[in-house]
């Protein structure tokens, strides 16, 4: 039997293939359902296996990536805490379309489609909140590309700051969840220019030591991230 703790759940209950869905809805499309710890980075799957199962992230983070002819890891999307992952190839091929690879100290539920398809059969009121929830989550993900696409590299990266940074006026340390490489892949940049930004943003207070984020005064972080045109 499948046990999660109350964070767990409300985690699981607001991510957006679930939303608008009862706590009680939800539970009942998790038969098979497993928690996965990972202490290692591991594969998680490879482009091609068949899509027999949907993830979502517990805790940790999940590498989605294609590999390029080279043989190199081309980041194509990274899932973090409360997203959910794989769940469009049951819908499609069948199979997964790119690679994953875990995070150490990663924990992952695994819902196996069969019987998350099943039930969806059997409850149509279900099935088109659901329909509805990713129509949701599918407008909000053109929205965001949008906003990507009309912002400059030193936009980006001032937004994704900002994003760790929460809704405080002062300073503030974080610590990036990603390398930078990873990070210039997820905000769509060149590492080079992802660099040449961090370097920019010095003159707004942004201190940057590997992965340590030191930002003096993200109100003023906000307002250049605002009134910035710059390319």
């Amino acid at each position: 039997m499948l046990h999660l703790s109350d964070a767990d759940l409300d985690l699981l209950c607001k991510a957006p293939l679930f939303a608008g869905i009862e706590r009680d809805g939800v539970i009942g499309l998790l038969e098979g359902a497993v928690v996965t710890p990972y202490a290692e980075t591991s594969l998680l799957f490879n482009q091609g296996d068949r899509a027999d199962r949907f993830f979502l992230v517990l805790e940790g983070r999940v590498n989605l990536f294609a590999l390029t002819d080279k043989g190199d890891q081309s980041i194509i999307e990274v899932f973090e805490k409360g997203r959910t992952f794989a769940e469009a190839a049951m819908f499609s091929s069948g199979k997964f379309p790119l690679n994953a690879e875990v995070a150490a100290g990663s924990r992952l539920l695994q819902v196996p489609v069969a019987p998350f398809l099943r039930r969806l059969s059997e409850n149509r009121e279900l099935a088109f909140k659901m329909l509805a929830a990713l129509s949701r989550w599918q407008h909000h993900l053109l929205m965001e590309i949008a906003e990507l696409k009309s912002r400059s590299p030193i936009q980006r990266l001032a937004t994704f700051l900002l994003s760790l940074a929460g809704a405080g006026e002062g300073p503030v340390g974080i610590r990036l969840p990603m390398t930078k490489t990873v990070l210039a892949s997820r905000i769509g940049i060149a590492p080079e220019s992802l660099s040449r930004a961090i370097a920019r943003l010095r003159s707004v207070g942004v201190e940057s030591r590997g992965r340590s984020i030191y930002i003096t005064d993200v109100s003023a972080l906000r307002r250049f991230c605002e009134e910035s045109t710059d390319e």
